[in-house]
């Protein structure tokens, strides 16, 4: 049996190799859940759009439950009431903003609420902008299909629903306290960071 050497005290040690770093599970569980909402909720308003254009005249109303919901198809160029009708293009540019600050804000993300929200968030947004890019008239000011119709309210679509539960959920969030990487806001921060 031969005794190995030990290792000279004066010598310094040989850094030992770094191990390739691991995607943490909560963080492969946050961007599941944000792209898989956003994709489910772009899909959901992007065939309902499809079953609307082609089963359905423009103008046309169906009752569902009536008097409460009917389907009732319009092309919309504006937001939501029809604001805004001659300016399609901003909505457009608005529209790609908020998918691409969405996007960026990722790497912040550290709540499964969060996740959720901006899911339907960046789902809801790329589900009317891709109105806005490729249907009637023109690339960039197509008219957002809607079909939806509850009483005494805006006719609106899937994409719209999203969006609106996304904001829902972060106006909670925010009040609240839950930050994007899911921490929680107290006074103390709030002072300290004013």
């Amino acid at each position: 049996m031969t005794d190995a050497p030990l290792p000279d005290a004066t010598q310094p040690a040989e850094p030992a190799e770094a191990a390739p770093t691991k995607p943490r599970p909560r963080r492969v569980l946050l961007l599941s859940v944000f792209f898989g909402l956003a994709v489910f909720a772009y899909i959901f308003d992007q065939l309902t759009k499809l079953w609307v254009t082609a089963n359905m005249t423009e103008g046309e109303r169906i009752p569902v439950l009536p008097p409460l919901l009917h389907w009732y198809y319009i092309r919309n160029s504006g937001a939501a009431f029809s604001i805004g009708e001659n300016v399609t293009w901003v909505f457009t540019i608005i529209m790609t903003a908020v998918a691409v600050a969405i996007l960026l804000q990722l790497r912040k993300l550290g709540s499964l609420w969060w996740a959720l929200a901006l899911g339907l968030l960046l789902g809801g947004a790329l589900g009317n902008l891709t109105d806005r890019l490729f249907r009637e008239p023109s690339f960039a000011m197509g008219h957002v299909v809607d079909f939806i119709q509850l009483p005494n309210f805006a006719i609106f679509n899937i994409a719209d629903s999203a969006v609106v539960s996304s904001v829902v959920i972060i106006c909670l969030l925010t009040l609240r306290g839950i930050s994007l990487d899911g921490s929680h806001l107290t006074k103390d921060t709030v002072k300290h960071d004013s």
